[in-house]
């Protein structure tokens, strides 16, 4: 059995400044303390949550993608997040998986946010990321996906033993975001980790963060409240293993296949 240690970053946003974002983020890498294995920043890191695409979306051969690649290889830690990807005439909400060797994977977000009209902008994604690194199965999924408990169900074809997620989740909505992402942790009996930011973006919507992590008995590890920041905290793999032997609620569900109008599968 092997510990997992998890770094994250809570920050403000430049708006629509890629430049600027990466170089604060890095400045926050800077102040780790101690070996990680992931690190985990907010949704749409780059920009803020934005729906100009065309004129902020990158390719995967794009700058973002090399810096996420320098900085894996720099910290010997995954590095994922999301950004705008433009991919074949079409733009994504692409949280990108990049571990310290190069390689990398993908999940687009499945659950458009509406009320901004993302999915106007935005292709949805179409399958579930369950990604093993270091002893752990890990699923990463973006923002609204929160409010989703059925695409984020921890299943015995799929298991994963900690499930995050990269947000920019406006504070006027911060009660849902910390009940749900402790609800998604009890009813999935894993470790959970939520990721906002905080400050201002450029359309006037203020960010309380209340990044979090949370064990699989819906206990608090870290709490960020609205402190900018990185954040550090060592998973106990035996601690989560003797809790689902004891409480093993994941054994009485109902095994399903989820399809939706797309053929989405998981």
């Amino acid at each position: 059995m092997s510990d997992l240690t998890v770094s994250f970053v809570q920050t403000e946003l430049h708006w629509h400044d890629a430049a600027a974002n990466r170089a604060a983020i890095a400045q926050h890498l800077g102040h780790l303390t101690g070996p990680t294995d992931l690190i985990v920043l907010p949704e749409m890191f780059t920009t803020g949550f934005s729906m100009d695409a065309p004129g902020q979306a990158e390719t995967m051969a794009g700058p973002t993608v090399a810096w996420l690649r320098a900085q894996a290889a720099a910290h010997n830690a995954v590095v994922t997040g999301s950004v705008i990807i433009e991919e074949d005439g079409a733009y994504f909400n692409r949280l990108l998986w990049v571990r310290p060797d190069g390689s990398l994977s993908a999940y687009d977000k499945r659950h458009l946010f509406t009320l901004a009209g993302e999915q106007h902008t935005y292709t949805p994604g179409r399958t579930r990321l369950v990604e093993e690194w270091r002893g752990w199965r890990i699923c990463p999924l973006v923002c609204y996906d929160l409010r989703f408990p059925v695409w984020s169900r921890n299943q015995p074809i799929e298991p994963y033993d900690l499930l995050l997620y990269v947000a920019n989740w406006p504070a006027v909505r911060r009660t849902a975001w910390m009940t749900l992402l402790r609800a998604r942790a009890i009813e999935n009996v894993a470790c959970a980790l939520g990721v906002n930011r905080v400050g201002r973006d450029g359309l006037g919507h203020d960010y309380a963060g209340d990044s979090a992590l949370i064990d699989a008995r819906g206990n608090y590890l870290v709490e960020a409240h609205a402190q900018a920041g990185i954040f550090t905290h060592t998973l106990n793999r035996e601690e989560l293993e003797d809790f689902r032997a004891r409480f093993t609620a994941l054994n009485d569900g109902e095994a399903f296949e989820l399809r939706g109008t797309a053929g989405i599968n998981v």
